[in-house]
């Protein structure tokens, strides 16, 4: 298996990690990542194949668990329940209790409260220069999934810190410090959702919280347990994704001069999904000894399949660097894909396809006023800072 070398903190990846992928696919469909000691696939077939392949999955197969650090019980407390993390029986009952809450009808039903958001938010706009990231692109996803969730407003500045916290744990900077944060962070989350859902059973509102706890299918409702992975799941993945989305896409649309509208919208969002992807890797391990892209695999061997290489392979569409959404193809795959599929895609194509529109029509002059920086959060893809003049 051909062998490739680069520090996924190097400060020049960081900001632009696309040409050491054109490197890496170059080199084969499945490539060893030194630093990672990982298997990569690297191409958008492989990825996709590999993201529907039913001999691989994101449990550990037993024989091949290590025992959880006790620094880090509460944070692998909640993964042990969260269905991101787990395969069939118990993945497709958690899945099928969350899309009997998070039903399609119930984020369609959010639109005209996203653009009611995006106006107030424009309206306190800061006169002069200021990081559209704290002013409009983390407080749409967080304030929508709080109200859909029914958790107070208030806390979104808390959620923003404990999710920062926990998902700091899938970032190549991860050490010790990141460690005690994370597990922090997830004891305190869980405690608070724990308050809040024993609330909502005792006075239910029409909100998701309580349509998870009222969930049933064949008889089985979400554990207490699984409520709280799941609401943590929900509450995470919920805006993490859309604030890198939003900013990484105002960054595509400004430094390429185009000026989104109602009717080029969905276009537009995919086209940003496929370009700037907010998440770069995902892992699964092998359940059997296999073959795939020419290579052998072996029982509980992980394999990472590289996102953002997919969304940057020429096979995929022609003059995959070009930002350009008259060009944009909807088989990209930065939702994943097969039954890990984010169940959170819709809301996020959502508040994208509201939120862009509405920013660069309220605001025509909209410019940069500072080249963007990426943060260090990889295998997650998004921006430290967007400073602006509107």
């Amino acid at each position: 298996m051909p062998r490739f070398s680069q520090s996924p903190t190097e400060p020049a990846f960081v900001q632009d990690p696309y040409p050491a992928y054109d490197r890496m696919r170059a080199a084969g469909a499945l490539v060893l990542w030194d630093e990672y000691d990982l298997p990569c696939a690297t191409t958008h077939a492989g990825v996709h194949a590999l993201l529907r392949d039913r001999r691989f999955g994101r449990e550990v197969p037993p024989e091949h668990a290590t025992p959880t650090p006790e620094h880090c019980a509460d944070f692998y407390a909640i993964e042990a329940h969260s269905m991101l993390e787990l395969e069939p029986p118990n993945h497709t009952r958690l899945r099928g209790l969350v899309l009997r809450a998070f039903t399609s009808r119930r984020i369609k039903a959010l639109a005209p409260e996203i653009e009611a958001l995006c106006h107030r938010l424009i309206d306190d706009f800061p006169a002069g220069r200021f990081d559209l990231l704290d002013a409009y692109c983390r407080p749409v996803p967080v304030t929508v999934i709080c109200r859909l969730l029914g958790v107070p407003e208030d806390m979104a500045p808390q959620l923003l810190r404990w999710s920062a916290d926990m998902v700091a744990m899938y970032q190549a900077r991860r050490d010790r410090a990141v460690e005690d944060a994370a597990n922090a962070a997830a004891r305190d989350f869980a405690d608070f959702l724990r308050r809040y859902v024993e609330e909502r059973r005792k006075a239910p509102a029409e909100d998701l919280i309580t349509a998870l706890i009222t969930a049933e299918e064949d008889g089985a409702r979400l554990s207490n347990d699984e409520l709280i992975a799941t609401c943590v799941l929900l509450l995470n993945a919920g805006h993490e994704a859309t604030v890198h989305s939003l900013g990484n896409g105002v960054k595509a649309l400004l430094e390429h001069g185009v000026t989104p509208t109602a009717e080029t919208a969905a276009a537009v969002t995919e086209e940003i999904l496929r370009f700037d992807p907010p998440l770069h890797m995902f892992t699964r391990y092998a359940y059997e000894d296999v073959e795939v892209l020419g290579h052998r695999l072996a029982r509980g061997d992980r394999v990472a399949l590289l996102l953002g290489a997919a969304a940057r392979d020429p096979a995929l569409r022609a003059d995959p660097g070009v930002f350009d959404p008259a060009c944009a193809v909807a088989n990209h795959v930065a939702f994943g894909g097969g039954m890990h599929f984010c169940v959170g895609a819709p809301l996020a194509r959502l508040e994208m396809q509201v939120a862009l529109p509405i920013l660069f029509d309220r605001c025509a002059g909209l410019r940069l006023a500072a080249p963007p920086r990426y943060a260090d959060l990889y295998h997650f893809h998004g921006l430290e800072t967007l400073f602006v003049e509107a």
